[in-house]
């Protein structure tokens, strides 16, 4: 049995969809106190329609799950949300091999990739108060898993953790990126919106593949 095929990246997505519609509106509270607070809104709708794409598509390989799913982020959420998460997608699914599944060890670099392609983007860095520092952890969470022999459950349920603490570790921190860091020191004392849905998006991985 494959580590992840179509059917996982589809079930993922899915789940990550309903986390977020289900939080949309902690996502928007959290953006309302250093953002522009549409957080919760936009991912809302971008992933209402990766859900529809989801539903209407037949996909060539594993990868082109991820690709298409970017895109469709890309082309209808607005703010800075879209573009990075939607960059992140097309990354690990062009990281992919071809076909119609993956391993572990693939996997990891894949979302390594999407790290990658998120950090280039925004330019953020490891306590930046960005998306990078939910990611961040998670992706070293799931490559350490991996590389210590870890099942697909245990490496996810480490990544959601990861994410979790990174973003709950963005708190204290002053936001140096985005529109977050125009309140200079009045940012600090607030969760990060984009740490905490990458948090969800872990998290809706971890869900998918617990035994």
């Amino acid at each position: 049995m494959p580590d992840v095929d179509v059917a996982l990246a589809t079930a993922w997505l899915r789940a990550a969809a309903d986390a977020v519609t289900a939080d949309a509106d902690l996502l928007t509270r959290l953006d309302s106190a250093i953002g522009d607070g549409d957080h919760g809104a936009n991912l809302r709708r971008g992933f209402t329609a990766v859900v529809a794409v989801l539903d209407g598509s037949e996909f060539a390989g594993v990868g082109d799950v991820f690709v298409r799913a970017g895109a469709t982020l890309i082309s209808k959420v607005g703010g800075a949300s879209g573009p990075l998460y939607g960059s992140a997608l097309r990354a690990i699914g062009k990281a992919l091999p071809p076909g119609e599944s993956a391993d572990l060890a693939d996997l990891a670099r894949a979302l390594r990739a999407g790290l990658d392609a998120v950090s280039k983007l925004g330019g953020a860095a490891p306590g930046d108060k960005t998306i990078v520092d939910a990611y961040g952890p998670a992706v070293a969470a799931f490559e350490d898993a991996v590389a210590g022999g870890a099942a697909l459950p245990e490496a996810a349920a480490g990544a959601a953790r990861a994410a979790g603490d990174g973003a709950r570790a963005t708190t204290p921190l002053t936001a140096r990126k985005g529109r977050a860091s125009y309140l200079g020191e009045r940012s600090a004392g607030h969760q990060d919106p984009g740490a905490t849905s990458t948090w969800l998006l872990f998290q809706a991985l971890a869900d998918v593949t617990a035994p």
